[in-house]
């Protein structure tokens, strides 16, 4: 079964990055402007890092898809993956070269010059079909299903990998990507990894007492305000950086919530964790702090904003040390996450 409140924000990313303008490009998003009051910190590398060697594909295999499908994977010669967190696994993997379509959220710079078969994050089954895949590996969230099914009826082997939720997702995922590529023990040596250097950064959060940080989603030209609750996707983070997810502990269970004024001074955030665009969208620090409610928090009155890339924030793949190690140096001050 597809992830419902996952699937709920991808509508909603749908819709405001249209309405924005920034459907399909190809440049990474450079934060907050340095006089915009945002924490100083180094950005996510807009590269990925694959393995020192490159692995050689052992096919045919069968795999189990998260959607309970028994998938056969023939040729992995041609391959299409449906995210930008999907496409990461596949280029850190080694294996980008057989890469021949990108998600619109795949704008790290190995995959930037790949065509977009996705509209609005809605799947161009007619695009995808005509760059003759041989794999596709999609999210739990990817749709529309019609366009899916269609992909599958057209003789395509279509993966679905479970849709992130944290930071305990990122072997499972690097796996299954791995597996269905016929790259098992290369699936290890990167889970190893990642989980190697996500512990290093961890080893490295200050020892003090744990600000709280709210999730904001943000896009300002489309009017969409967002807090996110037990189901955002970022308490995981928020806690790995040692700090208490505002707003689940507010008591918001769902996935996103309106921002009001009410709810933020229950949440009462230390620190406000955006996208870079959505930042951007409402004006930098100055206009967030603008929203009703925000300036009135313990985060807007320090200006204490954490701002990430919109295309790694939530990816829970092998750059999310890189991407904990930003949120904690702009938490807790300094260029470093130390």
């Amino acid at each position: 079964m597809r992830n419902r409140l996952a699937g709920a924000l991808l509508s909603v990313l749908a819709l405001t990055l249209t309405a924005t303008g920034c459907q399909g490009s190809d440049e990474p998003s450079s934060g907050a402007r340095a006089d915009s009051g945002a924490a100083s910190a180094r950005p996510v590398a807009n590269r990925v890092e694959p393995l020192a060697k490159r692995p050689v594909p052992d096919l045919p295999v069968t795999v189990r898809s998260a959607d309970g499908e028994q998938v056969e994977v023939e040729r992995a010669e041609r391959v299409v993956p449906l995210s930008g967190s999907l496409s990461e696994i596949v280029f850190t993997l080694g294996l980008g070269d057989r890469v021949v379509a990108r998600d619109v959220t795949a704008t790290f710079e190995q995959a930037a010059k790949l065509p977009v078969v996705t509209r609005g994050h809605d799947v161009s089954a007619e695009s995808v079909l005509s760059l003759k895949p041989d794999l596709v590996i999609a999210e739990t969230t990817t749709g529309p299903e019609e366009a899916v099914d269609q992909i599958r009826a057209a003789g395509v082997p279509v993966l679905f990998v479970e849709a992130a939720r944290g930071l305990d997702d990122v072997g499972t995922r690097i796996r299954a990507v791995a597996g269905a590529l016929g790259v098992p023990a290369a699936g290890e040596e990167l889970t190893r990894r990642s989980e190697q250097r996500i512990a290093a950064v961890r080893a490295d959060v200050p020892r003090q007492e744990r600000p709280r940080v709210a999730f904001l989603y943000l896009r300002g030209s489309a009017s969409v305000y967002l807090i996110g609750g037990e189901d955002s996707g970022a308490g995981s983070l928020i806690e790995a950086a040692g700090a208490v997810d505002a707003g689940a502990a507010s008591g918001l269970e769902k996935d996103f919530t309106a921002i009001t004024s009410e709810a933020l001074a229950k949440a009462a955030p230390d620190a406000i964790l955006v996208m870079s665009k959505g930042l951007e969208s409402v004006g930098g620090v100055d206009g967030l702090v603008k929203i009703p409610g925000v300036a009135q928090t313990p985060a807007g009155l320090d200006r204490r904003i954490v701002s990430v890339e919109d295309g790694v924030l939530l990816n829970y793949g092998p750059r999310t040390d890189q991407v904990l190690k930003s949120v904690v140096a702009q938490l807790y001050g300094g260029g470093d996450a130390r």
